[in-house]
């Protein structure tokens, strides 16, 4: 389920942020995850195009999607996947729904608050306090743009093994990129770019609109092999 892995935000209005690569080179890592975590609240709402590439033992091949991430204040987000199959889910009020129009199936469950405030939705949001839930240390790897400093994200309490590599952006002090590693050496990437910034949205866009015959399932959906 989407929401048990972990994406960062790819860039931020440059207004939000004076481009300092020099500050960035000599902030501490807990300076970094600060001034990233104080940008990302200061935005109402953002989106973004993401892709995700998910690399795991049951995996023959790396499974790479694409879509369109939107989130907003006071709980609202919605991952539009295009590609290669098309599926929505939306977060709203403690809801989640999840839909595959291929299957024509419209699942809903509820989240419980430990569920909702776990990796993902914290950090998109603002909310996670990544000092205080994680232990934050430089970590370069793969991949890095020219001065983007890299940390590394240990969960002070969880499962063993597992951590997160955040890439920070010098020119504005928001995420590019994020990987994550769990306990099972699973490791799913999200890169995010055609980032905006406060755009105006209506409640309705966080609804799904589906076909008079779909089929609607309460409950978590299976997980697709």
């Amino acid at each position: 389920m989407f929401l048990r892995i972990a994406g960062l935000v790819l860039s931020a209005l440059p207004a939000l942020a004076t481009p300092l690569p020099c500050a960035a080179a000599q902030s501490t890592p807990r300076e970094i995850v600060a001034r990233f975590e104080k940008n990302l609240r200061s935005l109402t709402s953002f989106q973004a195009d993401f892709e995700q590439t998910s690399s795991s033992s049951s995996l023959s091949t790396p499974l790479r999607e694409k879509g369109r991430l939107t989130v907003k204040k006071d709980d609202l987000m919605r991952w539009d996947y295009t590609s290669p199959e098309k599926k929505t889910f939306v977060f709203n009020a403690g809801l989640l729904q999840s839909y595959f129009p291929e299957d024509n199936q419209l699942w809903r469950q509820r989240l419980a608050p430990e569920d909702y405030e776990g990796d993902i939705p914290a950090i998109l949001t603002g909310k996670a306090r990544l000092a205080e839930r994680y232990d934050v240390e430089d970590s370069p790897f793969p991949g890095s743009g020219p001065g983007s400093p890299q940390l590394k994200l240990t969960p002070k309490a969880g499962e063993e093994g597992s951590f997160i590599l955040i890439e920070i952006d010098p020119s504005t002090w928001m995420l590019r990129r994020a990987v994550l590693f769990d306990w099972a050496g699973n490791r799913t990437e999200f890169a995010f770019s055609r980032f905006k910034a406060n755009p105006r949205l209506e409640a309705r866009f966080f609804e799904i609109k589906v076909p008079a015959d779909c089929e609607i399932i309460d409950g978590e959906p299976p997980r697709k092999k």
